[in-house]
């Protein structure tokens, strides 16, 4: 329910399955990371004392995204920083990936909706770089 995508010991991505429930607080990734992605659960009447947060200076030097499937299907295919094609997953509706490193790219299999969350301010083109995937390599769909 929990799927780590690795490539060459780099972390790409985490995906964590609508299935997934675990009593309590459940961080996911490694503190170092610039986006966290954590899974809460708490019974009725748990109390989450209020707070403000500080503020501390980060440095964020990669965009990270999350990507929250509220409705539909969605191919997620993955890429080495290299830009080469390594494996695809398909997520259905409540599944929860977070896009590290490396690259990716989409196909819409059933009409789509998700919410994406990622580090701002946006900077457009300067943002991201595009590359033509490989068309004539068969997709490597797993799990």
């Amino acid at each position: 329910m929990i799927e780590e995508i690795v490539d060459r010991g780099m972390l790409l991505a985490i995906i964590v399955r609508n299935e997934y429930d675990k009593p309590g607080i459940s961080f996911f990734t490694p503190d170092e990371l610039s986006q966290q992605l954590a899974y809460m659960h708490h019974p009725q009447g748990k109390l989450i004392e209020p707070h403000v947060h500080n503020e501390v200076k980060r440095e964020v030097s990669f965009t990270q995204e999350v990507l929250f499937i509220k409705r539909g299907k969605l191919r997620v295919d993955f890429y080495s920083v290299d830009r080469e094609y390594l494996h695809s997953r398909v997520l259905l509706p409540g599944d929860v990936v977070l896009l590290a490193t490396g690259g990716h790219g989409f196909e819409v299999l059933e009409e789509l909706q998700m919410i994406e969350v990622k580090q701002g301010p946006y900077s457009g083109d300067h943002d991201k770089t595009r590359f033509k995937p490989e068309v004539d390599q068969p997709l490597r769909i797993l799990g």
